[in-house]
């Protein structure tokens, strides 16, 4: 007997957020392909066959295994007006018991990027997290140089926690990373760091 296949939509005011699918292949390696450039320096190194089919097919794989064990949600980000996929984002890493906290991590292209989407998409994730995934703290981590990444972090309602030294290898060197963190309920009101 086969398995369904697990089902996730997230609706927001302007995207349908859901599980990568096999027919996404073609969109996504272009989106990846085109902004090389503009990904490569806030990434890890991508791996030999990380453009290619097979590669894409582990990760649609990965990413209904991750859901149907409830150690990540892997998610699509899809403008509802033409169905075209813009970027990603994942809640990974989810903990429970005491802990009750998973991280995100995402990526747009070029093209959709300053427009307000992953701010959208970032905002619907958490709330989801937390009401049907019963979280109380969702974590992130990029670059201090990253201006953009730390502002849609930010404006989605993240507050900064510190920096962990080597953190995380991006684009073959170990950095350090900011980090934010958005809890359930959350009393410290607005983040006081600047983004210099």
């Amino acid at each position: 007997m086969f398995a369904r296949r697990p089902k996730v939509k997230i609706e927001t005011e302007r995207m349908t957020l859901r599980l990568p699918v096999h027919g996404d292949y073609n969109v996504w390696r272009g989106l990846r392909a085109q902004g090389v450039e503009y990904l490569q320096p806030w990434e890890p190194t991508w791996s030999p066959d990380h453009l290619s089919r097979k590669g894409f097919t582990n990760r649609v794989y990965w990413a209904q295994r991750s859901v149907v064990s409830q150690t990540a949600l892997p998610l699509f980000l899809t403008r509802r007006s033409d169905n075209q996929v813009m970027g990603a984002l994942t809640l990974d890493n989810i903990r429970r018991g005491p802990a009750q906290a998973g991280s995100v991590g995402y990526w747009i292209g070029f093209e959709y990027a300053r427009q307000g989407y992953m701010r959208e998409a970032l905002e619907a994730v958490v709330h989801y997290a937390f009401t049907k995934l019963d979280l109380s703290r969702i974590e992130a981590g990029c670059l201090p140089e990253n201006v953009a990444s730390r502002g849609v972090l930010e404006k989605a309602g993240f507050k900064y926690e510190g920096v962990a030294q080597s953190y995380l290898q991006i684009n073959g060197r170990w950095r350090n990373h900011v980090l934010y963190a958005s809890l359930r309920n959350d009393r410290r009101g607005p983040t006081q760091v600047g983004l210099a």
